[in-house]
This record gives C-alpha cells, sequence and structure tokens, in this order.
C-alpha cells in the first residue's frame, strides 16, 4: 500500500526554523547525522571554537576553520540560514518553480541575491546521470521564445523550434525522470543519450522522429505516430514524458519566462529533481537537497560567467 506523503505548511515550517539557531540546528543534524567531520580532510576529531571566530569548528588534523556550509554551495554567503531553509522550502514545493523577484519578497533580500541562491540550490537537484530501466519513454522538445517577440537581433527567420535550445528526456513508467539540452536531435546525439540513459533489456518508446530509427538495434523499441494523430496504441505512448514536458513549459511560462542556455541544465534539473523525489515528505526532500548541496561549490562568478 502507498504510503501517503506528509507535506508541510507555512506554519509547520516557521515551527521548525523559527530562528537562525534552530536553523543551524537542523542544518547540522542533516549534514553531520552520524557526527561532526571536517570538510576538508574529513577528520572527525574536531572542536567547538569559544568565540565561534573565524568560523565556530576547527579540525586539528589540517588545522583548518570550518562551518556546516563549508564545501557546499552555500559556502561564504551572509545570509542566515533560516532563510536559506525557507528558500530550499520553497524550491520543493512549488511544482511550477518560483521567481527571483518572488523569492526575494519572501525573504527580505534582493532579487541580485534570490537569483543566486535559486540558482545554488538548483545545483542541489544536480545528480548526474541516471539510469533508467523497464519501460522508458523518450521524448524530446525546445525551450525558448518565439521570434516574433525577440529583438531583431536575436531573431532567427523561421518557426516552430527555430532559435530554440533543445532537451530530450526520458521518463520510466511510474517512475524517475532524467532529461538534459542537447547540442541537436539528429540521430546520432538521440542514440547515445539513450544508450546512457537506458538499462539493457529496457523497452524504449518514443514518437516516429526518424531520429530514434537505431535504437530498434540496441533495445525493443516501438513508436506512436503523432503525424497521423496516434497518441496511445495499447502500452505504446509517451503520455509521461510528453506530461513532464507539460510542467516544465508551464514553468517556463508562467514562472520563469525566461530560461538562459547557460543556465538551462539547472532549470531542467530542478524539474526533474521536484519529480524524482515527489514520493517524500517535504522536511524529507528538504534534507536531500542540502545533503546534494554538499560537496559542490558555485561562487557567483561563476554565476555569471566572469573571471575571479
Amino acid at each position: 500500500m502507498k504510503v501517503k506523503k506528509e507535506g508541510l505548511s507555512i506554519i509547520q515550517l516557521f515551527q521548525i526554523f523559527p530562528n537562525d539557531d534552530a536553523a543551524l540546528e537542523w542544518f547540522e543534524g542533516t549534514r553531520w547525522k552520524q557526527g561532526r567531520f571536517c570538510p576538508h580532510c574529513k577528520g572527525t576529531d574536531t572542536y567547538e571554537v569559544a568565540s565561534k571566530k573565524p568560523q565556530p569548528y576547527r579540525c586539528p588534523d589540517c588545522e583548518k576553520y570550518f562551518s556546516v556550509t563549508t564545501g557546499t554551495v552555500m559556502q561564504s554567503s551572509k545570509v542566515p540560514l533560516q532563510k536559506w531553509a525557507i528558500a530550499i522550502y520553497l524550491l520543493a514545493t512549488q511544482p511550477k518553480g518560483i521567481s527571483s523577484v518572488q523569492l526575494a519578497k519572501h525573504l527580505g533580500v534582493t532579487q541580485k541575491t534570490a537569483w543566486a541562491m535559486a540558482q545554488k540550490i538548483r545545483e542541489g537537484w544536480n545528480v548526474g546521470q541516471i539510469r533508467l530501466g523497464g519501460t522508458i519513454e523518450v521524448d524530446e522538445t525546445y525551450i525558448g521564445g518565439k521570434e516574433k517577440n525577440k529583438h531583431s537581433k536575436k531573431n532567427h527567420a523561421g518557426r516552430g523550434s527555430v532559435g530554440k535550445i533543445p532537451v530530450v528526456g526520458a521518463k520510466q513508467r511510474d517512475g524517475k525522470v532524467y532529461a538534459e539540452p542537447v547540442a541537436s536531435t539528429d540521430a546520432g546525439t538521440l542514440t547515445q543519450f539513450i544508450l546512457d540513459t537506458v538499462e539493457d533489456k529496457s523497452v524504449v518508446y518514443t514518437d516516429e522522429r526518424k531520429s530514434y530509427s537505431r535504437v530498434r538495434k540496441h533495445f525493443y523499441h516501438d513508436t506512436v505516430s503523432h503525424g497521423r494523430g496516434e497518441y496511445v496504441n495499447v502500452d505504446t505512448h509517451t503520455n509521461g514524458i510528453e506530461s513532464f514536458w507539460a510542467c516544465l513549459k508551464r514553468g517556463y511560462h508562467g514562472t520563469y519566462h525566461y530560461m538562459s542556455p547557460q543556465h538551462l541544465h539547472r532549470y531542467v534539473n530542478e524539474f526533474t529533481g521536484r519529480v524524482n523525489v515527489r514520493d517524500f515528505d517535504t522536511i524529507d526532500q528538504m534534507a536531500l537537497m542540502f545533503k546534494r548541496m554538499c560537496g559542490k561549490t558555485l561562487k557567483y562568478y561563476e554565476l555569471v560567467g566572469r573571471e575571479a
């Protein structure tokens, strides 16, 4: 029997995180559940610094100071931990995402700060290449604005997918999703994506696009002909992955309005990440997001593409 997921109301959120001290306790308990260790050398013989300066903890093995945010995308951030916890909650619970403008209003920070926080939290959704097995639906979509709405300098002649970025995705029936932006949707690219993503002996369903013609050399492969108005043929369909695209595009059009090519992979990770943890309790989703933010760094100059 499927266990009902426990949500978390705003009231409950502030009961858990009433202040920065409570947030600090949660972050430390989440990261160091098995005991505190040094993020620099992984040493466990650490001690608390009475003055909390320059950092609250010190490791005698490597003689370095550290805090719970050391070695995470939150490192060196001056934003209070309570606000980080609330931001993680909002990114985890909004199906269509939350804009940096709205996030800034909720947190009482600038839009620039909220944007950087959101991008760093999205880095927590980045779990790298994952493998899917069983019955897999594969499809592609295109992200970008309409050409007629673009400035003349950025406008491309043509219609449909012209000027947009292709994203290819795979969904395991009643399971996880993996998607990533790609350079093109030719046969070589799509076939390699499927080989990297789909486990052996899986069943792969796609539409009739010719770029999928090589898939049957590696998997049992069947198609539906969208061009002829066919969307379901017994078990053959791509409705699951197309539902995911619909959610991603609702976020694009209704929340973000624009996803830059530079950061598109982070937005895609955000939407796939939410789907893949949807069966977890909300507080567990938040804990998982923070754990995935550990062991990674993302400086602001990296976000904006500048030199350090």
